[in-house]
């Protein structure tokens, strides 16, 4: 028996090293981390060579100063070649099926890259062509606004701006034909340009026949209870044609409900031409910018009067300004006042007029017109606790932002992941966002932006920020942004980033994940240094604070000792709520126990 027990465990031993040696030699070899990023590199170059391209930029960052391996630097040079050649054909393609958006995006990401091919500096030829193909198709909205960005960057010639001319003279808008009959005059002026031409350019529309192209925006979201007692629960806001089609524009939060897929119940869309005898008109979402407040929206009417966008009107502190709208349901109810103020930072993207203008609940939505008869912004009311501070979303805005909504559903934006401040330096990156494109290639925080795609981006004080994020607003999630920055010891540094989408709260997902001690930074403007924390606080010193945030409101200043004691996130109302014990100086260290609210849709994002 005891030899049988013994016979028994020497065959387990021999077929148990034996499974052992079998497994060691069906193992896969073990890959460094190097190869598995030039193998996810390999799999994009057919399909996404700008994402491959992305990758290797991302590549070099990570693994600079390791070029002694020199193997995976030449496969990593022989990829490269290989994605620019996919590039270029990508966008021979897309010419050739005169996909001419397309062949736009990816020049755009080509030049980002700093590659060369023949179709380089040909973005306003693609966006040219673009527009006389949409005219083709009867799509005159994008048409206009397409040939508007073609003339930006490069001039048309007379024989495409009187082409648009005509048919902006055929659809009756009167900014538009403006716009057209200068790009004419300006590339030739010898040529005549017909005289019904010129004269209905030159004419003017009414303030009465404006009136007929807004509407009232009805959302009907049913009986809400309140204290046992049902209670129409509606939506109301104004709207305004912008193409004969039926298209309108009004503000996202009008129609929230009906896009917001965190409403669970009823609503319906209508809209109303006239009083409240008026009928009700269905009327449906196309897209919407939740990020700028804007919606496109559209309805099977045909409509007497079509505001053109194809115009760039930048007014002046103290110009008068014209609000159209329907306050508290009054349908085409016509206000005046002034432009109180440029620049106001309202938005999470660009920056906003301030007006004072009288606007209450249902202008939202309505346009605002100049003394001159042209739009100059879409209104949205300010706070109701205080009456005459009102604001509007720059008409000028409104057109860059159209084509992503013309798309269909939530428009897309661009997104690097970095949260800046205005200094006397420039834009200075004081947070990169964890598992961003920023953060990806290491972006200093601390660094300033100086070109975005080689360009330098300049502005008044207190204007760099949406500056910069206007510099990017043509940009797609997807492309190639170059970017260029200076750290603080002078050292300029150039980074080829491929962005992502924006989200709708660009700081909720670092908040989720990140140190509360590096969030505190871009949702509340303090930089802190860690000290000794005890089992139930963290104990830090401010280092910094920026001018103008949360903290700078709320009097902590630098080298206050602080212990943070929780941080909660209100991800549904979208803010975050900030609890600390703080000594202040200027107060004499006493304690004092601190609740710092922030809304978590940063305007200082890129």
């Amino acid at each position: 028996m005891k030899k049988a027990i013994i016979l028994l465990g020497l065959l387990l031993i021999f077929f148990g090293c034996r499974t052992l040696n079998s497994n060691e030699a069906e193992a896969p070899p073990q890959r460094t981390t190097s190869a598995i990023r030039l193998s996810d590199i390999e799999n994009q170059l057919s399909d996404n060579p700008v994402a491959a391209l992305g990758m290797i930029f991302t590549y070099k960052e990570i693994y600079a100063g390791t070029e002694s391996e020199v193997e995976d630097w030449q496969q990593l040079a022989d990829l490269e070649k290989i994605a620019a050649a996919n590039l270029f054909a990508m966008q021979e393609k897309a010419i050739e099926e005169q996909r001419w958006d397309d062949a736009a995006s990816l020049g755009r990401s080509i030049a980002s890259a700093g590659l060369t091919n023949a179709h380089a500096g040909k973005e306003s030829e693609f966006l040219l062509s673009y527009a006389k193909k949409k005219l083709e198709e009867g799509d005159n909205l994008s048409a206009f606004l397409a040939a508007f960005r073609s003339n930006e960057i490069k001039p048309m010639d007379f024989a495409s701006a009187l082409l648009f001319l005509e048919k902006a003279v055929e659809a009756r808008q009167r900014r538009s034909s403006a716009f057209f009959f200068a790009a004419a005059q300006a590339a030739d002026r010898s040529r005549n340009i017909p005289a019904n031409l010129r004269e209905y350019a030159q004419g003017r529309d009414s303030f009465s026949d404006m009136i007929n192209g807004v509407a009232t925006v009805i959302v009907d979201r049913g009986i809400r209870v309140e204290r046992g007692v049902g209670i129409p629960d509606r939506v109301m806001g104004s709207a305004f044609f912008i193409d004969a089609s039926g298209l309108l524009i009004t503000n996202y939060h009008v129609i929230a409900s009906e896009v917001d897929p965190r409403h669970r119940g009823h609503s319906r869309m209508f809209i109303r031409m006239g009083d409240s005898t008026s009928p009700r008109i269905p009327a449906r979402v196309i897209g919407w910018d939740k990020a700028l407040d804007l919606a496109l929206i559209k309805t099977e009417i045909d409509t007497e009067y079509v505001f053109s966008l194809v115009d760039r009107v930048i007014p002046r502190v103290g110009d008068t300004v014209l609000a159209i709208g329907s306050p508290a349901g009054l349908q085409k109810t016509v206000t005046s006042g002034i432009v109180s103020a440029l620049g106001r930072r309202f938005l999470q993207i660009g920056d906003v007029y301030q007006i004072d203008a009288a606007v209450n609940q249902g202008n939202s939505g309505g346009p605002l017109i100049d003394s001159e008869g042209r739009l100059v912004g879409v209104i949205f009311a300010g706070y109701m606790q205080h009456q005459g501070l009102n604001f509007a979303v720059p008409a000028e805005t409104l057109a860059a932002a159209l084509p992503a909504m013309i798309k269909g559903g939530r428009a897309q934006r661009p997104w690097l992941g970095v949260t800046l401040c205005e200094t006397f330096s420039g834009a200075e990156i004081i947070y990169t966002a964890p598992n961003t494109p920023a953060a990806m290639q290491k972006i200093n925080e601390g660094s300033v932006i100086r070109t975005v795609n080689g360009r330098a981006v300049t502005a008044p004080q207190g204007g760099i920020i949406p500056a910069l994020q206007n510099a990017m607003f043509g940009c797609g999630p997807g492309e190639l942004v170059a970017l260029e920055t200076v750290d603080a010891d002078g050292e300029v540094k150039k980074y080829v980033l491929m962005t992502v989408s924006r989200p709708d709260l660009p700081l909720l997902d670092a908040a989720r994940i990140d140190r509360r001690d590096r969030i505190v930074t871009p949702l509340f403007g303090m930089v802190l240094t860690p000290v000794q924390s005890s089992l139930f606080s963290e104990n830090f010193r401010v280092n910094r604070i920026v001018r103008g945030s949360i903290a700078d409101e709320a009097g902590i200043s630098v080298d206050d000792p602080i212990s943070i004691n929780r941080l909660r996130l209100m991800e549904n109302e979208g803010y975050a709520l900030l609890e600390i014990t703080v000594k202040k100086r200027r107060q004499g260290y006493i304690n004092a126990n601190m609740q710092l609210p922030v809304w978590l849709d940063s305007p200082n994002t890129l």
